[in-house]
């Protein structure tokens, strides 16, 4: 469990931002506090390596994450690159991570061999950036030995991030792996499941549990909650499904899994129970949502996140996160 005193708050973006916005949005969320800021990979946003670049410049502390490359969209040897860039950039401030990668059908993408696909990309950039030559034989992916990148790398290791809810891909990152992150859960509950599918087979030190989820923060709780289920409704869709501590009718799901294939994501989202809601995503009001994460914490995470949209609209949810959610967080948690 970890210990109150080393966990972590951080926030995540969806790459839809204009380009403008990314720096100063960087520099306020730091100067708040914040630990960590994370882009997302998701399908059809902004490549996060990019967005995170625009960043760096900003800001002095706070850790940059890519949050995260799935091993279909691009070869491990551009990962290394991107991740290299970024953190000598910021000057040794970057993470990186690996998914599985959702709604890769929509490329015609087979991502059946996804496990050793990770693992041979995580193998691949852990190589290139500690300047490890011999070579690598993978199932997806290879290298030849000889092979060596062309530009000054900042840190030989770069801390590794494995998003996943499986246990098999959660064994692999209690392997290889710093962190272990649930996408999507505000579930206290799902922390220690999840560091004991990441102990098994592991000797020494087991990841770091990260747990982030949409946010939707306002003085209005119940407009904020109504807001959050749209935004959480397709990843409500990917992920329900694997949460073992919450008993969910599967005709319920097969619902909302119509309704998000249709893109009717609020409809979708005004079927999630109340009570469930709070497993997927932080709503509320700020106080509420700053004692969802400190519950999170006080589960032993090591770091919670909480992502896009923030509020009901940007600007305010950034706000209400940076002046009041977490300073709360911070007062319970010593308390």
């Amino acid at each position: 469990m970890t210990a109150i005193g080393q966990y972590e708050v951080g926030v995540g973006l969806a790459g839809n931002f204009v380009p403008q916005d990314y720096a100063p949005l960087a520099a306020r969320l730091e100067d708040a506090g914040f630990d960590a800021v994370t882009v997302f990979g998701d399908l059809m946003y902004q490549p996060p390596a990019l967005v995170l670049h625009t960043m760096a410049s900003s800001t002095s502390r706070v850790r940059l994450g890519i949050a995260a490359y799935t091993p279909w969209t691009q070869h491990p040897v551009e990962i290394a690159g991107q991740v290299a860039h970024l953190d000598a950039a910021s000057g040794g401030r970057a993470f990186y991570g690996l998914v599985r990668g959702a709604w890769m059908e929509q490329l015609k993408i087979d991502s059946s061999r996804a496990l050793a696909a990770i693992v041979d990309t995580a193998s691949i950039v852990t190589a290139l950036l500690a300047g490890d030559a011999s070579g690598y034989e993978g199932t997806v992916y290879s290298l030849t030995a000889g092979t060596t990148v062309m530009y000054p790398v900042h840190r030989p290791n770069v801390p590794l991030l494995i998003g996943s809810w499986s246990p098999r891909l959660a064994a692999i990152a209690g392997r290889i792996a710093d962190e272990l992150q649930a996408g999507g859960s505000a579930n206290p509950a799902m922390v220690s499941r999840l560091a004991k599918m990441s102990s098994a087979g592991r000797t020494g030190k087991t990841p770091g549990i990260c747990l982030n989820a949409i946010a939707v923060v306002d003085e209005d709780s119940n407009a904020a909650r109504v807001a959050a289920r749209t935004a959480a409704a397709p990843y409500f869709d990917v992920v329900a499904a694997h949460d073992p501590t919450v008993q969910l009718d599967p005709e319920l799901l097969a619902r909302i899994r119509v309704m998000c294939r249709d893109g009717n994501h609020r409809g979708a989202g005004m079927l999630i129970p109340d009570d469930v809601l709070d497993k997927f995503a932080f709503a509320g009001t700020p106080t509420q949502v700053a004692h969802q994460a400190a519950d999170i914490i006080r589960a032993g995470a090591h770091r919670v996140e909480f992502d896009t949209p923030f509020g009901l609209t940007t600007a305010t949810g950034i706000r209400l996160l940076c002046e009041q959610v977490l300073p709360t967080v911070r007062d319970i948690l010593r308390e």
